[in-house]
């Protein structure tokens, strides 16, 4: 016979409180009288017989993470100045008119525009798709650029 052949064999549970012989019997192993000993008591949890409890000792965080998305904004008057052919996310960190390439950008004005680009934005405003197209430049509907994952932020998932 092999150790994975070996039939289980399964115990019956105890059954407190049957009389005095069998060893768990009168007050079935619950000490005697006390609110520990009546039916239905349980403590709620983190209790610690009164004392300060460890959750109550931590300090509390202050302040709250807000959960709005940040959209940053785009002049169509500095991006008039820039000598670039298309201009999406990237360009617009390079020449320092957004805080990084991966937050969402919108593109707003109405000013005039006179020489033609193509533009790569996840938003635009009406005003300024209407005065990139009459300069004769075209506005791509693209999605935010996603951050790239680091070994840091893998790790954390896993």
């Amino acid at each position: 016979m092999k150790y994975h052949e070996l039939n289980l064999t399964t115990k019956s549970k105890k059954r407190v409180g049957r009389g005095i012989s069998s060893g768990q019997g009168k007050t079935a192993g619950r000490g005697t009288k006390g609110q520990k000993a009546r039916s239905g008591y349980s403590r709620r949890p983190g209790f610690e017989g009164g004392s300060t409890t460890l959750i109550q000792k931590l300090p509390k965080l202050r302040g709250f993470k807000s959960h709005r998305k940040v959209i940053e904004s785009v002049g169509l008057q500095d991006i008039a100045g820039l000598k670039e052919a298309t201009i999406d996310s990237e360009v617009l960190a390079k020449h320092g008119l957004i805080s990084n390439p991966f937050v969402i950008v919108k593109l707003i004005g109405n000013t005039e525009v006179k020489s033609k680009f193509q533009v790569k934005l996840p938003l635009i405003s009406k005003s300024a798709e209407q005065a990139i197209t009459k300069a004769g430049g075209k506005y791509t509907l693209t999605p935010q650029k996603p951050r790239p994952k680091t070994k840091e932020t893998s790790k954390q998932v896993k």
